[in-house]
């Protein structure tokens, strides 16, 4: 992994707010959309993006796709997460991300929530949303 892709990686801040969340716990796609108010599409897509540079890895557990990011890291890249978390933890917005995600898990872990429907749970009450708030705005993914 080069340093140039790394930072690649980080010069979005969706991919930012993903890793931010990733640092915390493996997480699946349907946490990640809850947590950052995104379209499924639009969070995949980032998602595919870090997979294919290897930040982050995937791994299917039932029917979810579980993300997390690689138990061995290059030192770059380990360098740069470091430098997120010290950094996200003076910015709102990813302070917030965090506190989201704390209430969305409690006390659990991903495994627990996925073995408790979690993800259906999560998908049923988006389809019961108005449509004007599941449609996403055009965002620009790169």
């Amino acid at each position: 992994m080069e340093l140039l892709e790394i930072y690649k990686c980080l010069c979005d801040e969706t991919r930012l707010r993903i890793l931010n969340l990733l640092c915390v716990s493996p997480l699946c796609v349907c946490h990640l959309q809850a947590v950052l108010g995104k379209s499924q599409v639009l969070v995949s897509q980032h998602l595919a993006y870090l997979r294919e540079r290897k930040v982050v890895t995937a791994r299917r557990y039932q029917n979810w796709m579980i993300y997390a990011l690689p138990s061995e890291r290059p030192s770059a890249l380990e360098a740069n997460l470091q430098c997120l978390q010290d950094a996200a933890s003076h910015h709102t917005l990813f302070r917030e991300d965090r506190e989201k995600l704390k209430k969305l898990m409690g006390v659990k872990d991903v495994q627990s929530l996925l073995a408790e429907g979690c993800c259906a749970r999560l998908s049923a009450s988006a389809a019961k949303e108005p449509s004007r708030k599941r449609v996403a705005k055009h965002e620009t993914f790169l």
